[in-house]
């Protein structure tokens, strides 16, 4: 199966490049190597266009993923100051439930 889908991949490939081969073979004129020029100019741009609004897309997300990584990193500092706080409390309340219980078995 895989020998197969290879070589039917192989065929695919030598018929595109037979076809491109042809194209060009079938080029005759001056005017007609300036329309194929043209085409293939036009095709250039709207390449480089397309390349330039993905990379700023691509920027803009960089950009977006950024602040998203700083304010989670910002939330997971305050969790952790938040944890701290909780836990001096917990000690507080114990230390202070210690004492009323040995101040109230003193008496």
């Amino acid at each position: 199966s895989a020998q197969i889908a290879d070589l039917q991949q192989k065929l695919l490939d030598a018929d595109n490049g037979d076809r491109a081969k042809q194209r060009w073979d079938s080029i005759a004129t001056i005017l007609e190597a300036k329309c194929a020029l043209k085409y293939l100019l036009g095709e250039l741009v709207s390449s480089k266009v397309q390349e330039s609004k993905l990379q700023s897309s691509l920027e803009q997300s960089q950009a977006s993923c950024s602040d998203v990584q700083k304010m989670l990193m910002e939330e997971r500092n305050h969790i952790a100051d938040m944890e701290a706080e909780f836990q001096n409390q917990i000690l507080v309340q114990e230390q202070q439930h210690q004492e009323k219980v040995n101040h109230s078995s003193w008496k």
